[in-house]
């Protein structure tokens, strides 16, 4: 009887869905409809699969997608995040290239 119950599995904690589904809102809200829709598309999967877990007692598998779809939801950030700020840096070298464009008409070549 002793060896059953140390075999079981222990269920996530209760805050644990609540931890995945914050972390996918912080994804969409950092852009990752837009800038990367794969990965917050595996972070809802993931934790879709782990509330079907939960209804089979499959608590193992459930911790673990709660897990994973909480790092695809952290990739879905950063990705989103980078994404953005190439957007800012390409916008910026643009507007270096116009400013330089508008000195070299007003003082010539000999501005470089």
């Amino acid at each position: 009887m002793l060896l059953l119950v140390s075999c079981t599995t222990a269920k996530p904690a209760p805050d644990s869905f609540t931890d995945a589904e914050e972390a996918i809102d912080a994804a969409v809200r950092a852009g990752a409809e837009e800038h990367s829709p794969v990965e917050l598309r595996f972070a809802r999967e993931k934790l879709k699969e782990a509330h079907k877990g939960m209804d089979y007692k499959q608590y193992d598998k459930s911790i673990y997608l709660i897990e994973q779809s909480e790092i695809n939801s952290e990739l879905a950030i950063e990705k989103s995040r980078t994404a953005i700020m190439r957007a800012r840096v390409a916008e910026l070298a643009r507007e270096n290239e116009i400013l330089r464009e508008d000195f070299e008409s007003t003082f010539g070549e000999e501005f470089r």
